[in-house]
């Protein structure tokens, strides 16, 4: 199946989800009440300004426009979200696909569980979930306080060190869609990006089944000269590469990075000259990130590191 990849769908009024519909409802309702409301007082203010000084019933325009019209208003939606909140989804693991996200700064790192063998798979800025099924995202920080916005398919939940709170979404349609951190966390919050991509059952199920197998090889000269290059160049001390090297969490793990649509936690697309140019001097595009740039890499080597890196689909 082709998906888009430009990570566009972030609007809370482009609802794919039973709960984010819900949500886009109260959006609605909120701004044509406020757009009503805003006409009749420009209204009023047009027809003062029109008409002659003449004596004003202050206690009606109190009572009526300040008390009697507010408390109806306001008692009705009250009422109406409510009942329509009552609706949400129940946030629960129970009958669900459970995956864990933790937020750090500033990018998220995924895990499932492979039905098959039990292990942990780890990926990084994706979240793939089967489309009519529903999801449980059991959420946690590693540093400070982030939160989690995928307005297109739920609400927002802030994640909190030290705390585990949980995150019910669905997908009713495949799809792709862009979430964001909702919660300041620091330098680089506005390019803490994520893309949920929501799948057919079968082909989410391919996926997973991919995901869990280590690293491709290294099966050409180029390849191998990159492998070489992540390990003379000690990126294995944050990043894993399964049957590579394993040992480091600190990073996203890069086993399958190659088939990933964005690299930076949505900041570049997953391309060779992206991926050099991160390799190289990764504060142009995130100032202030953690990871340490290589600009001491000749030409040659950076570009079979980056072939390699593309090559781990």
């Amino acid at each position: 199946m082709s998906l888009p990849v430009d990570g566009t769908l972030q609007s809370v009024l482009h609802p794919a989800g039973w709960d984010a519909a819900i949500i886009s409802q109260f959006a609605w309702v909120m701004f044509g009440a406020g757009a009503v409301i805003f006409i009749a007082v420009m209204a009023l203010l047009y027809l003062s300004l029109r008409r002659r000084e003449r004596p004003a019933h202050a206690l009606l325009w109190i009572g009526g426009g300040g008390i009697a019209f507010p408390v109806v208003v306001l008692s009705a939606l009250l009422a109406w979200s409510t009942w329509r909140s009552a609706q949400l989804a129940p946030q629960t693991s129970h009958d669900a696909l459970v995956i864990s996200l933790t937020a750090k700064m500033w990018w998220w790192e995924v895990r499932y569980r492979d039905p098959a063998s039990g292990r942990e798979i780890v990926t990084a800025n994706e979240i793939h979930i089967p489309t009519g099924r529903a999801v449980y995202l059991g959420l946690n920080s590693a540093d400070v306080i982030h939160s989690l916005w995928v307005p297109s398919l739920a609400g927002k939940r802030d994640m909190v060190p030290g705390r585990v709170t949980g995150l019910n979404l669905r997908a009713d349609k495949p799809g792709v869609y862009r979430g964001q951190c909702a919660e300041y966390c620091g330098a680089q919050h506005a390019k803490m990006a994520l893309h949920v991509v929501a799948l057919p059952p079968h082909e989410f199920e391919a996926w997973l089944a991919r995901q869990a197998q280590p690293a491709m090889p290294a099966n050409n000269a180029i390849l191998e000269r990159g492998r070489s290059a992540f390990l003379e160049q000690r990126c294995q001390a944050c990043h894993t590469i399964r049957g590579v090297a394993e040992e480091a969490h600190q990073g996203p793990d890069l086993t399958h990075v190659g088939s990933r649509m964005y690299i930076a936690a949505g900041t570049l697309r997953t391309r060779h000259d992206t991926l050099k140019a991160w390799i190289a001097h990764p504060q142009a595009a995130k100032p202030g990130v953690f990871m340490p740039g290589s600009p001491e890499l000749d030409r040659d080597t950076l570009d079979a590191l980056a072939t390699y890196l593309e090559h781990l689909k």
